[in-house]
């Protein structure tokens, strides 16, 4: 078909793409070192006032349940600590970064929705597991940032893509990768590459679909589950939603019973409404 793409043509166009303010693509980048100069970062983040106050809103709803309201983003990391404050910076970056309107029968609100109630889930799970809350909560909300860049990039390309998920009734994945002859896999690397991403995200964005690879990882494992359990709560209010199939590894790997589930979902459900209400206004 002469509408694919490569993955070169993916790289070529990421140039376009808005970027995310220097704050946060320092914060993106430091994600997995400990020697970073807080006091530094926290400054260069009140120069920007649309992202303190998004990230000061957050801090502030009861997902963190905080007994005093923090008025600064220093303040947000005394109580929240570094990590948590991080995530939230990036969270309201991220979610105001890119443009919508530009591809026919693309839903930006329902992606964010998605993206937002994937990320809570993914939180969720994590504490679960023990495992870093705060980088399964970025995975989750950047794990289909592809699909983004493809939107973003070629939009037309992408609304073909949307008009034959519709017509063969299959899931997105398969028709980007019919259409395309990319995915949004494929292009969530790319930009994660581009915005030097630390590998944890990397792997998590590029084994959500497949947990199950070599080396994928274990947040790769908890990005798949939450991402089906969001689908399957319908928390994007998308009209024939497909439930993605779930890898029966990852399933097994988190070990969790059905009593555990209930209060995941439960749990995931609350935390969604709050996040989405600051994020999405």
């Amino acid at each position: 078909m002469s509408n694919t793409l490569s993955y070169d043509d993916v790289v070529r166009t990421l140039d376009d793409l808005p970027s995310l303010p220097a704050v946060v693509m320092e914060l993106l980048n430091s994600i997995d070192q400990e020697d970073v100069d807080i006091s530094v970062l926290a400054k260069k983040v009140s120069y920007d006032q649309a992202l303190t106050a998004k990230t000061l809103r957050l801090a502030n709803s009861s997902l963190y349940g905080l007994q005093v309201k923090v008025t600064t983003i220093q303040q947000a990391i005394t109580y929240l600590g570094f990590q948590t404050t991080r995530n939230l910076i990036t969270a309201a970056a991220v979610t105001g970064c890119f443009a919508e309107g530009h591809c026919p029968g693309f839903d930006h609100k329902a992606f964010w929705r998605h993206s937002i109630a994937t990320a809570a889930c993914a939180k969720v799970l994590a504490r679960q597991m023990r495992f870093n809350q705060d980088y399964a909560f970025t995975a989750g909300l950047l794990h289909d940032i592809g699909r983004l860049v493809l939107v973003s990039c070629f939009p037309n390309h992408y609304s073909e893509a949307i008009a034959y998920r519709e017509q063969h009734d299959c899931y997105m994945l398969e028709a980007e990768r019919s259409v395309l002859g990319v995915d949004h896999v494929d292009a969530g690397l790319a930009l994660a590459e581009h915005w030097n991403f630390s590998d944890t995200m990397r792997l998590a964005i590029g084994g959500h679909h497949d947990p199950e690879a070599p080396g994928a990882g274990f947040l790769a494992a908890i990005i798949h589950v939450a991402d089906a359990i969001v689908h399957a709560l319908d928390l994007a209010q998308v009209q024939d939603d497909l439930v993605p199939p779930v890898s029966t590894v990852a399933w097994t790997a988190l070990g969790l019973d059905e009593e555990v589930y209930l209060q995941i979902f439960r749990e995931t459900e609350l935390q969604y409404e709050e996040i989405s209400m600051v994020l999405l206004t």
